[in-house]
């Protein structure tokens, strides 16, 4: 058996973990990015299944859980409602449209982080806008394995201390999460016997996740995110292009 495919996964895995021990997000946008490169979007959400559910839990605990669960509860309730839309959307769509929908996203994502707007929303438009935001995360995440648009512009805009948006971040990544398995297991894309290879993706991930820690203190935390974001930049046109069918 030709051990490549197992061993870019498990760099792809590593890397995006490193990613995350350093700027505190990405594991999940990056694995998508990079496995998307090699295998359907809706192969590499499967894959990411448990690194991304792991890691983002351990994100989420802590004090103050419950406010925030209970604050941020519209936006929950869309995500979950807009994946089970996702799935009846997705499940009839090509490869080639979660290809561009993928790289489009990544463009976005790339220029938001590079551009890096400082963003306010005040109580009455957090909820006016909580439970579409949530909507369209659900719908992005089936059909791209991403979920951080527009669910992240959203929670840097509330003014939240740094550890309460952490806590959000990951809290609403490990909602989006348990959304996408159910999206794909809706949609077929999604068997049992998936979860392992997903499983065995873990360990990379957390080595990268504790070098990364080990890095952050040794390097720009704000160059190696644009460093990030260009590299979104980059990938996402890629894969828009192939998805467009051109070279």
């Amino acid at each position: 058996m030709d051990p490549t495919p197992i061993l870019a996964t498990a760099g792809v895995f590593l890397l995006a973990g490193l990613v995350k021990g350093v700027i505190g997000l990405g594991l999940p946008t990056v694995a998508i990015a990079l496995l998307s490169l090699f295998m359907r979007p809706a192969e590499a959400a499967a894959l990411l299944l448990v690194p991304s559910f792991v890691t983002n839990l351990a994100q989420m605990l802590g004090p103050g859980l419950g406010a925030l669960s209970v604050r941020l509860l519209p936006m929950l309730a869309g995500i979950v409602f807009g994946a089970g839309l996702g799935a009846l959307f997705w499940r009839g769509q090509g490869g080639g449209a979660a290809l561009i929908t993928l790289g489009l996203l990544l463009l976005a994502y790339g220029l938001y982080g590079l551009a890096a707007p400082a963003l306010r929303c005040p109580p009455r438009l957090e909820r006016l806008l909580a439970l579409p935001t949530g909507l369209a995360t659900g719908l992005l995440t089936v059909g791209t394995g991403v979920f951080v648009l527009p669910a992240v512009p959203l929670l840097q805009a509330l003014a939240l201390d740094r550890d309460r948006l952490v806590q959000s971040m990951g809290l609403s990544f490990t909602v989006s999460t348990l959304a996408l398995g159910a999206g794909l297991h809706g949609m077929g894309e999604l068997r049992p016997a998936q979860l392992v290879p997903s499983s065995l993706a873990l360990a990379p991930a957390l080595a990268g996740l504790w070098l990364g820690t080990m890095l952050r203190a040794r390097i720009s935390a704000t160059l190696f995110r644009r460093i990030f974001f260009i590299g979104l930049l980059a990938v996402g046109a890629q894969i828009a292009l192939r998805g467009a069918g051109l070279p």
